[in-house]
């Protein structure tokens, strides 16, 4: 009301003081109108001085360092949401917005992280996947829908990230990654707690949609625990080391002991360990390349019989990644080569004795339109528990992609099995997602 009364003032004020002359000579009572002009003016000195006053003080706290006192929410404004230009949260220094240190998860800025605390970004993506041919040793169905995902990630403050993956099969639901990220941690640490996919290498971190094939490697699949992997709870710590040459990067993770058929915890102190080393440069303004080493160890279940462990038997894992990355800037969108490979060492302890096995896979993708891909894969592996047998193999596939919301993908792969005849088959991949999904590892 007094905001009202001070306008009306000042309106009635104003119009007065600039009327012309000829009123004056045609009023009746100027002498009445000089009063209710001097009352007038008098109501407005005292408005100045009061909102004056309080502005004055206002000023003096800020400059003191003093909190202002909290204003209240404008009318008409959603319940639970502040006031345009009203900061909701404190924002730490170095995360008031997204980039940072390469390797590190973007922070919003207090407005963003507001915004986002009851709307997570949320989407599914789908991957249906179909086989034909033969395969006596490790057989597909015909069609499936291989895995359904669901992700939700969003900023919790301004100190942690939250990203959910679900996995959805034909067989059920499970937590393929869960984690909160705190990349606000003193010393350039970047720290992760909950369910997350090991840094073991390059094929273990990548989810099934993000892989350059319908299938994983034979070396993943006989040596790194198949397609779940090194995939456990526990803590991960990463930190940049800074050096005038080259992006290097250096992680720790350890987990409580359980990954699949590859590691087993049979007490609370069977913990599993991962470490992985990485470093990346750019060779031209086209290229660049990523080599990375890295360590795993834990328990297996080799000693484990009828649930009781006979004996405390571990298997190591060591391993050696490189990615060449070729993209002409001036034709950046149609044309483009990846050259990928891995080599993993497997020493496996059971009753039986100590089984040294090694594996690799050697893969190269040429993108030879904007949407077109085509590329060749070779494997080879010893298996994990016996080291004398081994599988190789080889595949060439065609990826089409119609939008960066879909991809159709075919393959054609051979496998010559160790303990069964060789395998001719085709795969076929349809994968599309909706809704928006924060990006992946580079």
């Amino acid at each position: 009301m007094r905001g009202l009364r001070f306008a009306h003032v000042c309106a009635v004020a104003g119009a007065l003081l600039i009327a012309p002359a000829p009123l004056w000579a045609q009023t009746q009572d100027a002498q009445a109108l000089r009063q209710e002009i001097d009352q007038l003016r008098k109501e407005l000195d005292a408005l100045q001085k009061q909102y004056g006053d309080r502005l004055t003080a206002l000023e003096a706290k800020l400059n003191a360092g003093e909190p202002a006192a909290q204003q209240p929410v404008a009318a008409g404004a959603p319940q639970g949401q502040a006031p345009a230009g009203q900061p909701t949260a404190p924002v730490p220094p170095g995360a008031e917005a997204g980039g940072g240190a390469a390797g590190t998860l973007p922070v919003y800025g207090a407005g963003a992280a507001s915004s986002k605390v009851f709307n997570p970004d949320i989407a599914v993506i789908g991957d249906f996947l179909g086989a034909a041919g033969h395969n006596s040793v490790n057989p597909s169905p015909a069609f499936a829908m291989h895995e359904s995902e669901a992700s939700f990630q969003a900023i919790v403050d301004p100190y942690a990230r939250a990203d959910f993956f679900l996995s959805f099969g034909e067989e059920g639901v499970d937590l393929e990654e869960g984690f909160v990220t705190f990349p606000t941690v003193p010393g350039g640490l970047l720290v992760r707690a909950g369910k997350v996919r090991a840094a073991f290498g390059k094929v273990n971190a990548l989810h099934n949609h993000v892989l350059p094939w319908a299938d994983r490697p034979l070396v993943t699949e006989n040596l790194v625990g198949g397609e779940e992997g090194i995939s456990d709870a526990g803590l991960s710590v990463a930190r940049l080391v800074p050096n005038p040459w080259f992006f290097l990067e250096a992680t720790g993770q350890v987990f409580r002991g359980d990954s699949g058929d590859l590691f087993h915890s049979s007490e609370p102190s069977d913990l599993s360990y991962v470490a992985h080393l990485r470093g990346y440069h750019d060779l031209t303004e086209n290229t660049n390349i990523d080599l990375g080493t890295s360590y795993a160890r834990g328990h297996n279940a080799s000693g484990v019989f009828a649930g009781v462990d006979l004996g405390q038997f571990t298997t190591q894992l060591y391993g050696i990644d490189a990615t060449l990355r070729w993209r002409p800037l001036q034709r950046s969108i149609y044309r483009s080569f990846v050259g990928r490979s891995e080599l993993i060492w497997s020493r496996r302890q059971q009753p039986g004795g100590e089984q040294n096995a090694f594996g690799y896979y050697l893969s190269g993708e040429y993108q030879f339109a904007r949407r077109w891909f085509g590329g060749a894969r070779y494997d080879r592996s010893d298996h994990a528990n016996e080291a004398t047998l081994h599988d190789s193999g080889g595949s060439l596939f065609v990826t089409y992609w119609p939008s960066e919301f879909n991809q159709l993908r075919g393959q054609y792969r051979r496998t010559d099995y160790a303990t069964g005849d060789p395998a001719n088959e085709f795969l076929f991949q349809f994968q599309f997602s909706i809704g928006a999904h924060g990006a992946h590892p580079f």
